[in-house]
């Protein structure tokens, strides 16, 4: 049926109730996944409560045929295989085996890249805290990676693209299903100019649970993660946290301790984070891999 393993792997990760583990399961078992797809239905007890639907899947030629379709929409299939598959990001606990990406895949390849978190509801000194710190980052090069979400993330993605930079929007659900709907036309500019990626077939609705794990990419992608504004219990703080299981830096806006928007951070602070006033208070944790000019 197909003739790599980047190809079975592919059309393995759009088969209902295939996981992360289901495939490193099956990876372990055969590297190439090429028996897999010559098993009689009734011997594969991979899950048997599923056998049925996965089966189904694994030889529907309707997968495959829409698999064809992603080049013609300008789609970008990249395996954990493929040497355009980012660097940092392989390295971090259950790296993606797949994504999916429209825009410029040459960024993913970027080894100054940052990452950008924070608050859905911003105060104007949050907005203000950004538009300090992001444009002498942008200036020196950095991309700046963030989640498409309301609030701290949507200005980020604009404050790059409003200084001729580079950003990339790690989405949960796949790329034909933007979410929130109040930054389409942000997602189709960055679509364009700019870079969005999923772990998501495109055609996968987002559902709640997925916005967790899209935020391990986020960090991932990247050597540092910044929060900007963020409540005590927050996604934000979910970053930070897999950012620092990653093994990468963490930085935090200090803010009001009378703002519910600045608990997060403050607290970030304390536990360690590096308090962030400048660009700079964040380019000279990395001078020893990108010399300050």
């Amino acid at each position: 049926m197909y003739s790599s393993v980047r190809e079975r792997l592919i059309h393995l990760h759009h088969c209902r109730g295939v996981g992360w583990k289901t495939i490193d399961q099956l990876l372990r078992i055969d590297q190439t996944l090429s028996s897999l797809f010559s098993l009689p239905a009734p011997t594969m007890s991979i899950f048997p409560e599923r056998n049925s639907s996965f089966f189904q899947d694994l030889h529907s030629p309707v997968i495959k045929s829409m698999i064809k379709t992603y080049k013609d929409k300008h789609i970008h299939v990249i395996t954990i295989f493929d040497d355009s598959y980012p660097n940092w990001l392989k390295h971090i606990f259950q790296p993606p085996w797949v994504l999916y990406a429209r825009g410029n895949i040459k960024w993913l390849s970027d080894m100054k890249m940052i990452s950008v978190v924070g608050t859905r509801q911003p105060t104007a000194e949050g907005i203000r805290a950004l538009k300090t710190i992001l444009p002498p980052l942008i200036q020196a090069g950095w991309t700046i990676v963030s989640g498409l979400a309301l609030g701290i993330d949507t200005a980020a993605h604009e404050l790059a693209v409003e200084h001729h930079g580079k950003t990339i929007a790690v989405i949960g659900g796949g790329i034909e299903h933007i979410y929130p709907k109040q930054n389409r036309a942000l997602a189709e500019q960055l679509m364009r100019d700019h870079l969005i990626v999923s772990e998501y077939p495109p055609q996968t609705k987002p559902q709640k649970w997925q916005f967790p794990l899209r935020n391990r990419i986020i960090s991932g992608l990247s050597l540092g993660t910044v929060v900007v504004q963020a409540k005590e219990k927050s996604g934000s703080l979910i970053t930070a946290s897999l950012a620092l299981e990653q093994g990468r830096e963490v930085f935090a806006v200090p803010g009001s301790i009378f703002s519910e928007q600045a608990n997060g951070t403050n607290k970030l602070i304390q536990q360690g984070a590096k308090l962030v006033r400048t660009a700079q208070d964040i380019m000279e944790e990395f001078e020893h891999i990108f010399p300050i000019r």
